[in-house]
């Protein structure tokens, strides 16, 4: 089954001094955008964690977002004042800038003014810097494996709908057949009884270039090379369906085939019945691409 583009996972974790949250969620994308959100240290972070993230996800719109907060006695070492006004100021300009323009920003919380650097008057020396760094990595792995597993789920809820939506199109595709061949008869007498009548009432017509244009008009209305097709995207489905690693792209690029062999059965059609068919055929496809947009 394929994985869904949509997922959410969050861990925490802790040292002397420190505590963190992780948090990692996506929505759908045409390509992979990856957005970190990473207080300013320690460093060394991002690079790692972005790697990380390349390696287990191919698609979709990922928000990678780190809560650090100091605890206890730590977050009382004391506050560089200076520092602190400059951010402030800042943090202002920022938010009145973005107030200008319409753009809502998240309110400023202490906790992450108290992470950036030269904030505390006490900065962490390098050693422990460096061991905050290797602990808060140390986390990534479980959470992806937690943000992988709830794609992998909500992957498989889409792929059973995709696969009963599969089963919709065959059936379709094997009433089409039915009400084609149905319709053969009739075509065949109208289009007799029209020759007929220009028959009647055409003076020196060519009978050579009468029957060239029947057969052009049987060749427009012959719907028998979209079904086969229609059949061969149905299989093409089902073996994506089964496939391993990333198929939304494919899948999408499928789904437009889908609709234009039932936009053209629809036109060729000449038949209320098979039209209605057609028709269904369009809704179900509709149905379909809207699932295929959140597949990875």
């Amino acid at each position: 089954m394929p994985n869904s583009m949509t997922g959410f996972a969050t861990i925490g974790g802790a040292r002397t001094g420190w505590s963190w949250t992780w948090e990692l969620r996506s929505v759908n994308g045409r390509g992979l955008d990856l957005k970190l959100r990473l207080p300013d240290r320690p460093e060394g972070v991002e690079q790692p964690a972005r790697a990380a993230l390349q390696a287990r996800v191919a698609r979709g719109n990922v928000t990678l977002q780190l809560r650090l907060q100091r605890d206890g006695d730590a977050a009382g070492a004391g506050v560089n004042a200076v520092a602190l006004e400059t951010a402030l100021a800042q943090i202002a300009q920022v938010e009145s800038a973005a107030a200008e323009r319409g753009v809502a920003l998240a309110p400023t919380r202490a906790a992450d003014i108290l992470t950036m650097r030269g904030i505390t008057a006490a900065e962490d020396s390098a050693d422990e810097a460096e061991a905050l760094r290797d602990a808060l990595l140390a986390d990534l792995p479980a959470l992806l494996d937690a943000f992988v597993a709830a794609r992998a789920d909500e992957g498989a809820a889409i792929g059973g709908i995709l696969s009963a939506q599969v089963d919709a199109v065959e059936a379709l595709v094997a009433q089409a057949r039915e009400r084609a061949a149905a319709r053969g008869a009739q075509v065949a007498e109208t289009l007799r009884a029209n020759v007929e009548k220009v028959m009647q009432t055409a003076d020196g017509l060519d009978p050579d270039r009468l029957a060239q244009e029947v057969a052009l008009i049987a060749v427009k209305q012959d719907v028998t090379e979209e079904l086969d097709r229609l059949d061969a995207h149905v299989a093409a489905a089902r073996d994506l369906l089964a496939a391993e690693g990333p198929v939304g792209r494919k899948f999408d690029f499928l789904m437009q085939e889908f609709n234009r062999e039932a936009n053209t059965l629809c036109s060729k059609s000449q038949n209320a019945t098979l039209t209605r068919t057609g028709l269904d055929l369009k809704t179900t496809v509709d149905q379909m691409r809207e699932q295929v947009q959140n597949v990875e």
